[in-house]
């Protein structure tokens, strides 16, 4: 794509079936994306070459899906004045948390929003990623105003056929 919204990055085509969630929560606001493979450490050029390039072709967030050493976000932000947001891959001897440590600790002065470990925190870059976009387009501050009360909703229709259930309505 020429000129997405959101560029989503990830370190190995092993994480597709995580960052997917991302891009499942960008699509369903009409949010713009691209998707790439770049590793921090096995091609450093093209990651930062994809993250000092992104802001002329149109994109205003970053999404890094890394594990282990997870340096992709940092390497990323470095390059950029684009916000961006880290997601954890699961997996490896300690499951994504090494992940999450090496997101968390950025130094000061190379910001990088980190979510939860795996799909979740795909799903949540993404929707942060919508936030981010919302700012400037109240049309799609609309949209997550309804989606928020679409899942509050949900929770009261659960909470009554529990009751239900329960006997207790």
């Amino acid at each position: 794509m020429e000129n997405p919204q959101v560029l989503i990055i990830m370190g190995s085509d092993s994480d597709v079936p995580v960052m997917e969630e991302a891009a499942k929560a960008l699509d369903a606001f009409g949010v713009t994306w691209e998707m790439r493979v770049a590793s921090a450490h096995r091609s450093p050029k093209k990651a930062a070459d994809l993250a000092s390039n992104a802001a002329a072709r149109g994109v205003k967030a970053i999404i890094a899906g890394a594990g282990v050493a997870a340096h992709l976000a940092g390497v990323l932000a470095a390059e950029t004045i684009l916000p961006v947001i880290a997601v954890p891959m699961p997996g490896g001897a300690l499951n994504g948390v090494d992940a999450l440590y090496s997101m968390v600790q950025m130094p000061g002065g190379i910001p990088v929003a980190t979510m939860a470990i795996g799909k979740a925190g795909a799903k949540n870059a993404g929707l942060f990623a919508v936030q981010i976009l919302a700012l400037g387009d109240a049309a799609m501050a609309g949209r997550l105003v309804e989606y928020k009360a679409s899942m509050a909703e949900e929770v009261e229709a659960k909470d009554r056929a529990l009751q239900v259930k329960l006997g207790r309505a």
